[in-house]
């Protein structure tokens, strides 16, 4: 059975959580690096990225991620998880704090608003046949994107979901709304992965 963990420093990781066992996978919170030992992907939840990293700073849980990462350990970043991937940011709001990287993107956080103009999108995303509600939170806007990542949904003229190799990241939160088809595209590749190896 494939096993998933979460990242869950903060943020909406149960919500993730939830989604995983409604499609009945084994799933688990990632808090320390130990917890990285025997996964097969991990999920980097949205939230308040300044936070994440916050809490990650002074532990090697984020070295340790970068390096699962590196060595082929399929993640999905969604919204605050997409900022912690993203290779650059448009400005130094972090304020200089480690984060992942790994995903040959730009990024600008909060750039679709403040939180009271949060909304929901119809997003056309490759490979489904019926649209995607995705929804909107003080969302990152994917700025520029390298050859090598594919735009898999665009919202406003600009991509919101896209994929490099093992790293899947999202503008929007996927695990609001009941609809259980992204993670099952992201766990169908998991388990596409794991029988090529």
């Amino acid at each position: 059975m494939v096993r998933v963990g979460v990242l869950a420093l903060q943020g909406a990781f149960r919500e993730h959580l939830l989604m995983l066992g409604s499609l009945g996978v084994d799933s688990r919170k990632v808090t320390r690096s130990e917890h990285l030992s025997d996964l097969d992907a991990i999920i980097l939840p949205g939230g308040e990225s300044t936070a994440m990293v916050r809490v990650a700073a002074g532990t090697d849980l984020f070295c340790r991620l970068r390096e699962s990462i590196a060595a082929g350990l399929p993640v999905f970043g969604t919204c605050a998880g997409l900022i912690l991937l993203a290779d650059r940011l448009s400005d130094d709001s972090l304020g200089g704090y480690e984060r992942l990287g790994g995903l040959d993107i730009t990024v600008a956080r909060n750039a679709y608003g403040r939180q009271r103009e949060s909304f929901t999108a119809a997003l056309h995303i490759e490979g489904f046949a019926r649209t995607f509600d995705g929804t909107f939170i003080r969302a990152p806007q994917i700025l520029d994107i390298s050859p090598t990542t594919e735009e898999l949904a665009r919202c406003e003229g600009r991509p919101v979901l896209v994929r490099q190799g093992n790293v899947w990241a999202g503008s929007f939160h996927p695990e609001l709304g009941g609809d259980l088809r992204l993670h099952a595209a992201f766990l169908q590749h998991v388990g596409a992965r794991s029988h090529s190896m």
